[in-house]
């Protein structure tokens, strides 16, 4: 596809300065793709081992409840779990990664989890309230790299688009058309000096 400009040498100097500047536009965008690429990979591997991880505690986590509940009566079951005296605060922000906004999540754990006498239950218990409030805060900060990768994939295909529209479309069609107006001018010139010599040979 070619621009249709007039011919002339000012609308050359523009084509010139548009090609400059999208050449250079579609260089900072590659930088920016393969900047975004590259923080995209490793959240995604680090995302893997924290998932990893998380399904390993909430294992040793229900392994150790399953224990513990068959040394039990139903009533220390329930004095155990029905009054809660720890709370898993977050907060919400954000922050940039290679220009994109992702959220950020603060967790704090406040409180006692155990409001039971720790004398009069099994070890097994203890283990299973801490491992679970030991993986709240990590299933959060899963939760924050998922929507990261989400955001960052999003951005990856919005960013791969306008490199390849400049690449393959803007870039090539202004070549073309600064080629074109190159030859035309090129002709008007020729034509001027036949032109001229004509005149002078008359004159003769």
């Amino acid at each position: 596809m070619r621009l249709n400009v007039n011919p002339n040498r000012m609308e050359l100097m523009k084509l010139k300065g548009r090609l400059a500047m999208a050449k250079r536009g579609h260089k900072l965008l590659k930088d920016k793709l393969e900047a975004l690429i590259q923080d995209f990979v490793r959240i995604v591997r680090e995302n893997k081992d924290l998932r990893r991880e998380i399904e390993a505690e909430i294992i040793k986590a229900f392994q150790a409840q399953n224990k513990a509940s068959l040394m039990l009566s139903e009533k220390d079951k329930e004095l155990i779990t029905v009054f809660p005296q720890q709370k898993l605060v977050v907060e919400v922000g954000t922050r940039h990664i290679t220009g994109v906004q992702v959220p950020e999540f603060e967790v704090r754990i406040e409180g006692d989890p155990y409001t039971y006498s720790l004398i009069n239950t099994p070890s097994e218990i203890d283990q299973a309230f801490g491992s679970f409030f030991q993986v709240l805060p990590r299933i959060i900060q899963l939760a924050e790299a998922e929507k990261t990768i989400e955001l960052l994939a999003v951005e990856i295909e919005k960013t791969r688009r306008r490199v390849n529209a400049l690449e393959y479309i803007l870039i090539p069609s202004l070549e073309e058309t600064i080629k074109y107006i190159n030859l035309k001018l090129d002709e008007l010139a020729r034509s001027s000096i036949v032109g001229i010599m004509r005149i002078k040979g008359s004159l003769k």
